[in-house]
């Protein structure tokens, strides 16, 4: 079973910056491709940032040119860099790794952004 542990989040006022983490038990390798969902209260959960195993990335049209998605392969881990933060940003932040057949998800790190 693979398990991702997301951190990073928290309060941050409008224009301020976050870099969320998602550490996974298993190599990226395994994966097809690494993604950030988000969800806010009363709304479904909505892609964020992708990464695929070839490095190519995608992102919602709503933070694209502020959002940025990375990954490390030696230490397991994916990023999303959150600038320009809005209040509409505020949401519970999820880690997804897809394979062929199954994806899994993280446990979510709350995002609030607020003044």
């Amino acid at each position: 079973q693979v398990q991702l542990v997301e951190s990073g989040g928290g309060l941050v006022q409008p224009g301020g910056s976050l870099r969320l983490s998602c550490v996974a038990s298993a190599s990226l390798f395994n994966f097809n491709a690494m993604g950030w969902y988000r969800q806010a209260p009363g709304k479904q959960r909505d892609l964020v940032a992708k990464i695929r195993s070839g490095g190519s990335t995608n992102y919602a049209e709503s933070v694209k040119g502020r959002f940025t998605i990375s990954r490390d392969n030696v230490k397991n881990t994916v990023y999303l860099q959150m600038n320009s933060l809005k209040p509409e940003d505020t949401a519970v932040y999820y880690c997804n790794a897809e394979t062929s057949r199954s994806g899994y998800w993280g446990q979510g790190t709350q995002v609030t952004v607020s003044s």
